[in-house]
């Protein structure tokens, strides 16, 4: 399928021919009628494109604050990596369509396949030809409303989110400064809820636009005309709300805005303009002035617009999804009257040059529409069902055999997410004896970006595209941590070599179900991305050591800082806890250091927060702490790491030093590059077992030892009391 994307490093734009998204559990597989073009956020992500670098620094402070905290936490190096290959990717636009259901995901009862929906979401309503749109993000079209009109569904809702948010009654006066396509929609809205509108642009047509649907009078907003219109209808006392559907660097709107409001109103930011606000004009009028959230109540929520877990009626009367089908109710009942607003309607085929003709100012436009030709799906695109693949059985635990020389060792990849491509996909495409094969992914971009930049021979979103090829020697299973235990099991089931991210397994049940998956097929070779043992810093440092001839005690602090809003670590109910994420990290770590697995857990919390301390203990009477701490100064270094044992103190400083204190004292020299936490020499000694066929870098009982330790953390936490680990036979 085609869909319409971005270069953010270097402005290219282009119809990018992607794989079919899968259609997921709770929602829908929608094929595109007709998707809107946002000629004021879309064209502001495309101008920021083809700035300079230092351009979308000035652009974005937020964005570079990130990146000065990442340096400081990570590196420059590993930062500078990080932040080019998010910029030297695709990135997709548009989030507002209408399209016909072409395939229902379990879960979904609302509608069936042939319905026509409005769909919302700038990760599931983009200008391609197929989108996976999960339920709270589409709504169904009424009967009678044509497709082109349905597609306005998502700025729809954000103009009637803020409207709502001004709270308007019958009678009152409002100001809309910015007559673009929201404030044309605002226009509208407060009409139908019987106020009297005043509208400010300086774009004449505009003006005449908004005052044929239905504003009582518009203007240029340095005139008087604009003035004098809110002081007839006001009889001098101002409006009762102003609305800022304006964007730009001039702070002339909430200037304005203090000007024309009434005492005690109420200001109302739906756009992205400037907003210094001045302080005395705002003071004396005690003007309430409030934000507008995009779509609605349940916008960057994902357990509401991912796990489709509606808000009671009674609490939330208003949400996305219930703002979409209203302002489509409104549309089709006539209140709200979208055809005025269509300047231009463009075959999806020319997308790239419709966009450059707007941001060049040669179309000028209020609304365009991308319409989508009707076609049936080319050979093999069409996501094929899940079928089993068939067991290979074996007799006991195998080896593969070693490759012919000059044969390169071909893997493939489930998931291309930051850390695929940061962290493992840049050791790879460049590992002389290794062919990157096929990538699988859900969303259809980023299969393409990773095949585009790392080189690989296929994208798909076909899982069975895969394990059904006999050519694959390795699969890394790099996805969500939900989807880590089926994945590998149905790889080690088709006889496949696998590397897994950490977590193995989010429960014992997902566990039991790996191993039984390794009972079934006699297939063993299994690697678990537990990187930290092979950072040669640490290496080196355990080396100097030496061996262990009585109990030691280690202490790990973890200071893993907050999570950002809207982090997919955050939902725990599908996804798991954070610790349980990427805490087998550490405790894997501290086995590896003392040479034994755990045999009890014993885990406290503190209230309010996720800090953690776990306590293991091993069976010669060692003990490893690991303060897991979210609270920390982020100026910290992330991970510090003490053994003491046998008159010895080993100490690691966020892997850029290391030291051994005892009769001979050694410093290594502090890193002058990125901290090396050891993926590079994992994947080395990884593609050498596939390549030989020997034994796999971590024994499988070590990794899950450290996986059932990781669990029994939370079982702790749940009883408040130790957790031994037995052994079974």
């Amino acid at each position: 399928m085609k869909q319409v994307v971005q270069n953010y490093k270097s402005g290219e734009l282009a119809v990018l021919d992607v794989p079919v998204p899968g259609c997921k559990p709770g929602g829908v597989l929608v094929r595109s009628a007709y998707s809107l073009i946002s000629t004021g956020t879309e064209l502001m992500k495309v101008s920021e494109a083809g700035m300079s670098m230092l351009g979308k620094a000035r652009s974005r402070p937020d964005q570079v604050a990130k990146v000065m905290q990442s340096v400081a936490t990570n590196g420059l190096p590993a930062t500078y990596r990080k932040v080019m290959g998010k910029l030297d990717s695709y990135t997709p636009l548009g989030y507002s369509l209408c399209g016909v259901v072409e395939q229902v995901g379990a879960g979904v009862d609302d509608v069936k396949v042939g319905d026509l929906v409005a769909c919302a979401g700038n990760e599931h309503a983009l200008h391609a030809e197929l989108n996976w749109v999960p339920k709270n993000l589409y709504a169904p079209v009424p009967e009678g409303l044509a497709p082109r009109h349905a597609a306005f569904g998502t700025v729809g809702s954000i103009a009637m989110q803020g409207v709502r948010q001004g709270e308007p009654q019958l009678g009152e006066v409002a100001l809309v400064i910015g007559l673009g396509l929201i404030g044309q929609l605002v226009v509208q809205l407060l009409t139908a809820a019987g106020v009297r509108v005043v509208g400010a642009d300086p774009d004449p047509t505009r003006c005449e636009l908004a005052e044929r649907l239905g504003a009582a009078a518009c203007g240029d907003p340095a005139s008087a005309a604009v003035e004098a219109a809110v002081a007839e209808l006001t009889d001098g006392h101002g409006v009762d709300q102003v609305f800022l559907a304006a964007g730009g660097g001039s702070n002339q709107p909430v200037e304005l805005a203090a000007r024309l409001a009434r005492d005690r109103g109420r200001v109302v930011d739906i756009g992205k303009c400037r907003l210094d606000l001045p302080w005395n004009a705002y003071y004396e009028k005690e003007l309430d002035v409030r934000f507008s959230r995009s779509y609605g109540p349940g916008r960057y929520d994902p357990s509401y617009e991912l796990e489709g877990r509606d808000y009671p009626i009674g609490y939330v009367r208003w949400t996305e999804r219930r703002n979409l089908a209203c302002f489509l109710d409104l549309v089709a009942r006539g209140r709200v009257d979208v055809d005025p607003l269509v300047s231009h309607i463009a075959d999806f085929d020319d997308a790239v040059e419709t966009y450059q003709r707007l941001k060049d100012g040669e179309l000028k436009a209020v609304a365009v529409l991308f319409r989508y030709p009707e076609q049936t799906e080319e050979a093999g695109e069409t996501p094929a069902p899940t079928v089993a693949v068939p067991a290979v059985r074996r007799a006991g635990g195998t080896s593969t055999p070693a490759r012919s020389a000059g044969t390169p060792v071909r893997l493939a990849f489930v998931g291309a997410g930051n850390y695929a491509t940061s962290m493992l996909l840049p050791h790879l495409a460049r590992r002389e004896g290794v062919e990157l094969s096929t990538v699988v992914t859900t969303t259809a971009l980023s299969g393409a970006n990773a095949q585009r930049k790392f080189g690989f021979a296929k994208a798909t979103t076909d899982l069975d595209a895969v394990l059904g090829d006999k050519s694959v020697d390795a699969v890394f299973v790099v996805t969500r941590h939900s989807s880590h235990a089926e994945l590998t099991r149905q790889a080690l089931l088709a006889g496949k070599t696998v590397f897994v991210e950490k977590p193995l397994a989010l429960t014992e049940d997902e566990l039991a179900g790996v191993l039984a998956a390794v009972e079934e097929s006699g297939n063993d070779r299994l690697q678990v991305g537990f990187n930290r043992r092979f950072a040669p810093l640490l290496q080196e440092a355990k080396d100097r050591f030496g061996a262990l001839t009585g109990p030691a005690s280690l202490r790990y602090l973890v200071n893993a800082g907050k999570l950002q809003h809207g982090s997919w670590y955050l939902q725990q109910g599908a996804e798991g806890s954070r610790f349980a994420g990427e805490g087998g990290h550490f405790i894997d770590t501290a086995s590896w250091l003392l040479d034994a697995d755990p045999v009890s857990v014993y885990a406290t919390a503190a209230p309010g927060n996720d800090d953690l301390q776990v306590v293991l203990r091993y069976p010669d009477g060692s003990t490893a702490t690991i303060s897991y701490v979210t609270t920390g100064a982020p100026s910290f270094p992330k991970e510090t790491l003490d053994l003491v044992a046998d008159g010895k103190v080993l100490r690691l400083d966020d892997f850029v030093r290391a030291s051994v204190h005892g009769p001979k004292k050694w410093v290594s020299s502090r890193l002058p590059k990125a901290r090396d936490k050891g993926q590079n020499a994992e994947l080395a000694a990884f593609v050498k077992a596939v390549r030989t066929g020997g034994p796999m870098p971590v024994p499988l009982e070590s990794l899950v030892a450290t996986t059932a330790a990781t669990l029994a953390v939370h079982t702790g936490l749940a009883d408040g009391a130790p957790v031994t680990l037995a052994r079974t036979p």
